[in-house]
């Protein structure tokens, strides 16, 4: 008996007698089934309803088997055909599974002879049904839309990626911890032609020195102690896929030479062999070191470098962004609150959204992603107050405190960012509301809307606040 999904078959012969044997055995298997004499007629419902089976005599008035099989292939490209089939038009019905029906019945039928093809045909559509699901939760999961934010800095990130994902260049990954740079490559891979094959991801900075070759490049066997079998390496097993290395920048420089090798030649040598391997690797890597600044501490190969930032992108840290906070926050409440069903979570408070505006976060996105999991927990419900938030974030901060956290820019961007945090906050407080914000702030209407397009201030990320 088929079990879990839920399938629908058709069945279409001129014998009603046909018609309801086969629909009982089906519907012992938990099949939902449709039957019909009439072939012209079963074509339009076929059309316009979706059928996971369709099962038809070969030989009918008006239209055949293999005529309606003609007639119905593209609007149900994902249903499987079968053909129920004389004895003596066997060979027919071959001839018909060369065209692309799935399989074939015999007439006069025992109950098994129908019920085994269908269960092979209906778990083959369940292993589909699987794989179209899987593959779409990945691709949501990592597509561009998964990367949250409409200010000015992540539309340009998105740019970039856009063009990234079109491209087989490699990619270099920069920002802050926190930023979202593993979740950037992800997305690149998902949105390239390379979305298929294996995303492999390497912590340069989390592998002990002395085993990363071995991860990196594999071994053979007896070529150290403990290497007791032959092993293939992360970048072997990347092999036409996306090759990841986050922390690039720990990587020590004999292992520089041989991922060089990589990058320019598609070739590595495993520990302990003699045999040169070849590979077809895109390799995005990240890093929150200034690798401009280990090139000239020569910690860092400068030929390495050029080949690894052929298209760079820039993630920009938390407070450059930061009219994305509303967006972000109300994402991972929606994210986050199943882990508390039963307080109902719809929202975030005033009080609570000008408490985190007001914070520099220094662990950028993960930190805000963080704190919000961590109001979840703590709240009453069903709406998260300021005193649900972590304690540092309420807390006073000493003058010295803050300016070691304030990065040092210019004054005249230090003043923008101030006043443009400010306008986002009053805009936050109003719902919105240019005329409240404007009344909030003590300035002209018109002023407040000429500063909200100087600052590239889109109205459209600020979520009205409970």
């Amino acid at each position: 008996m088929i079990t879990g999904d839920k399938f629908k078959a058709i069945v279409v012969d001129d014998e009603a007698s046909v018609c309801e044997a086969v629909k009982a055995i089906l519907e012992i298997e938990g099949i939902e089934v449709v039957t019909t004499t009439n072939s012209v007629a079963a074509a339009d419902e076929i059309k316009q309803n979706h059928y996971d089976l369709i099962i038809s005599d070969l030989k009918m008035p008006k239209m055949d088997g293999l005529q309606l099989y003609d007639a119905v292939k593209d609007a149900a490209s994902d249903s499987t055909f079968i053909i129920i089939t004389a004895f003596g038009t066997i060979p027919s019905a071959v001839d018909a599974v060369k065209k692309g029906v799935y399989d074939y019945i015999p007439k006069p039928f025992t109950p098994d002879e129908v019920r085994i093809p269908i269960r092979r045909a209906l778990e083959k559509r369940r292993l589909e049904r699987e794989n179209v699901a899987l593959r779409t939760q990945i691709e949501t999961r990592y597509s561009f839309q998964s990367i949250i934010g409409n200010s000015p800095e992540i539309r340009e990130t998105f740019r970039v990626m856009r063009h990234a994902a079109s491209s087989e260049s490699n990619v270099l990954v920069t920002g802050e911890s926190g930023t979202g740079k593993e979740l950037v490559a992800r997305a690149i891979h998902s949105n390239s032609v390379r979305v298929r094959r294996r995303f492999v991801t390497v912590n340069c900075g989390a592998i002990p020195d002395g085993l990363i070759e071995s991860e990196l490049f594999g071994h053979m066997k007896g070529s150290f102690t403990g290497a007791i079998a032959d092993k293939k390496g992360l970048v072997e097993e990347a092999d036409k896929g996306t090759l990841f290395l986050d922390e690039i920048g720990e990587l020590s420089a004999p292992l520089q030479v041989k991922l060089l090798r990589v990058l320019q030649e598609g070739e590595f040598t495993r520990i302990g062999d003699t045999q040169t391997r070849k590979v077809n690797v895109r390799v995005v890597s990240a890093t929150n070191k200034d690798l401009k600044k280990a090139i000239a501490d020569k910690s860092f190969r400068e030929d390495l470098y050029y080949r690894l930032n052929v298209i760079p992108i820039e993630l920009p840290s938390l407070r450059r962004r930061q009219e994305d906070i509303p967006l972000l926050v109300n994402h991972f409440i929606r994210k986050h609150k199943a882990k508390a069903p039963e307080k109902n979570i719809s929202g975030i408070a005033k009080d609570a959204m000008q408490a985190l505006l007001a914070y520099h976060f220094p662990g950028n996105v993960r930190e805000l992603e963080n704190s919000v999991e961590y109001a979840i927990a703590f709240t009453a419900g069903p709406v998260i107050h300021k005193d649900d938030l972590p304690k540092y974030i309420l807390e006073d901060r000493k003058l010295g405190q803050d300016a070691q956290k304030i990065p040092i820019m210019p004054l005249k961007d230090a003043k923008g960012q101030f006043e443009k945090g400010l306008i986002i906050a009053a805009l936050v407080e109003s719902g919105g509301n240019i005329s409240e914000a404007a009344r909030l702030l003590n300035v002209h209407r018109q002023n407040l809307q000429q500063k909200i397009r100087l600052l590239g201030i889109d109205l459209a990320s600020i979520s009205p606040v409970r």
